[in-house]
């Protein structure tokens, strides 16, 4: 059966905060968007659009990493090896010096790269925060300005935010410290590494990945951070009802998105679209790169999937 896409207008301010399948739920001042959201039956979708053209001057929000092309994988593992990782470069300003300075030894971590790192060890995210209370990680965080405003909405929240450009950081420390924040800390470094060493397996309340890859990779598909092995690996580190929300506005990557969360393996640690209310905000404020990709009308797809209570 081919899969159902449906427009819907989005829920007003006095509706509950709970989506199904793909839902989208923004603050009330925030002004109308274009959005196209996706009811999946199968493992295709009746509705695409063109592929936009890369901007040049858009931040990369997630790393750039090469990914082992070969067909016979080891099945094993749970997402192509990781084979290069480079930082994309970036110049501070005098006040993001500052805020290196003073909160990032206090807030932020930075992780080895290289094929010859040190493995790192696991996380007390219960340490880390000095509290018990859910735990999120963002991969990609860019400028943090998502990340400040959803841990402000919800300060019962832990959020680890992870991200490789040093100026997106900086920015987000000043955040954390005008917001008065004590809910976020910081990791510099490969997401990759951070779920499969940093993250124990069902420990995670959440993971958000907004706007992954900026840059389309038509003839690349399987240098893009969102493969089949990587959603298996999130639903590992989520806890059952944990939540995996996922947002882009291109195109072609939410087809890629869509497929590899209909064809997931349900004998291994998967997802499944969620039909009742989130236990975690879905509320994003509208990013300066968000705007940019409305205004050249580009459509925004976000997947919000759950991991079931049993899996199998």
């Amino acid at each position: 059966m081919s899969p159902t896409v449906v427009r819907r207008t989005p829920a007003p301010p006095f509706l509950p905060l709970w989506v199904s399948n793909v839902a989208r739920i923004r603050r009330p001042a925030a002004p109308p968007r274009a959005h196209l959201w996706i009811t999946w039956h199968d493992n295709r979708v009746s509705e695409q659009h063109p592929e936009p053209q890369p901007d040049p001057d858009t931040p990369s929000q997630t790393p750039s990493a090469e990914v082992s092309s070969s067909d016979d994988v080891d099945r094993s593992r749970l997402f192509p090896r990781v084979t290069s990782f480079r930082f994309r470069r970036g110049t501070l300003t005098a006040g993001q010096e500052r805020n290196w300075d003073e909160l990032w030894p206090k807030l932020g971590q930075d992780l080895e790269i290289g094929r010859n790192r040190i493995p790192q060890p696991q996380l007390d995210l219960t340490a880390l925060f000095g509290r018990d209370a859910p735990k999120v990680v963002e991969v990609g965080s860019g400028t943090g300005v998502s990340t400040a405003a959803m841990a402000a909405d919800e300060p019962g929240v832990d959020v680890i935010a992870v991200e490789v450009y040093k100026p997106g950081l900086a920015q987000l420390l000043g955040l954390i410290d005008r917001g008065g924040l004590t809910n976020v800390r910081l990791i510099r470094g490969d997401a990759m590494v951070v779920l499969t060493e940093l993250i124990a397996p069902g420990t995670l309340d959440g993971v958000r990945v907004f706007f992954p890859d900026p840059w389309p990779k038509s003839r690349h598909h399987k240098r893009r951070f969102l493969q089949s092995g990587t959603i298996e690996l999130i639903a590992d580190r989520l806890r059952p009802g944990g939540i995996l929300h996922i947002a882009t506005d291109h195109a072609d990557y939410a087809v890629w998105i869509a497929e590899i969360l209909a064809t997931q393996d349900r004998d291994r640690p998967h997802v499944i679209p969620l039909t009742t209310e989130s236990p975690l905000s879905l509320t994003r404020p509208t990013t300066k790169f968000e705007g940019r990709a409305e205004r050249d009308g580009r459509r925004i797809n976000e997947f919000v999937y759950t991991r079931p209570l049993q899996d199998g």
